[in-house]
C-alpha cells in the first residue's frame, strides 16, 4: 500500500470513529456523565461531539450515544425536549447506531423513563440499538460518572464493531 493510500485508509477509519453524544441533563448530572465519557472515549482513539442542545441537524456522524437523566414524572430534561420532537418528526433513522446512558434515582417509579423512552424512540424510527440502555441509580455508592465509565469498554467494543 502506497503513503497516500495509507493516509486515506487512516483518514477513512478516523471518521468512522466519530461518535456523537448527546446530553439530557436537568440539573447538571447527566451532563457531568457524558462529559467524562467523552474524555474517556478521546482518549481511546474516538472522537466525539458534545452536543448540550441537541439539534438533529448538527448530528453528522452514525455513531450516538445519549446520555440523559429523567426529570419530573418521568420526563425529558428541558434541553432534550426540541431534539425528542424532531426524531418524532423523522421517519427514517436507519443510518443510526446508538446507545443510551439513564441517570436515575430508583426511589422512583418512573425511574430512567426518559433514557428507556428515547431508545424506544431511535428503534422506533429504525435505528440500531448497540446495546441495552444502561441504567445508572443515583442511589447506588458508585458515583454515576463511575458506573458509566465501568460500562465503557463494553461500548467501546460495540463502537469498533460498528465502525467496521
Amino acid at each position: 500500500m502506497s503513503r497516500i493510500d495509507r493516509k486515506s485508509a487512516i483518514r477513512v477509519h478516523r471518521v468512522m470513529r466519530n461518535i456523537e453524544i448527546i446530553i439530557g441533563s436537568q440539573m447538571g448530572s447527566a451532563e457531568y456523565v457524558a462529559e467524562q465519557l467523552a474524555e474517556q472515549l478521546d482518549a481511546s482513539e474516538f472522537s466525539t461531539h458534545l452536543h448540550e442542545q441537541p439539534d438533529l441537524n448538527a448530528c453528522q456522524h452514525p455513531l450516538w450515544l445519549v446520555v440523559t437523566s429523567t426529570y419530573g414524572a418521568g420526563d425529558y430534561p428541558d434541553n432534550l425536549l426540541p431534539f425528542i420532537e424532531q426524531l418524532t418528526q423523522h421517519d427514517d433513522l436507519s443510518h443510526i447506531q446508538f446507545a443510551v446512558v439513564g441517570i436515575g434515582d430508583s426511589s422512583y417509579d418512573t425511574y430512567n423513563l426518559a433514557a428507556s423512552n428515547c431508545a424506544q424512540l431511535l428503534t422506533d424510527k429504525g435505528a440500531q440499538q448497540l446495546l441495552p440502555v444502561l441504567k445508572v441509580d443515583v442511589q447506588d455508592e458508585a458515583l454515576p460518572e463511575d458506573a458509566a465509565i465501568a460500562w465503557l469498554p463494553e461500548l467501546t467494543q460495540q463502537l469498533s464493531l460498528a465502525a467496521q
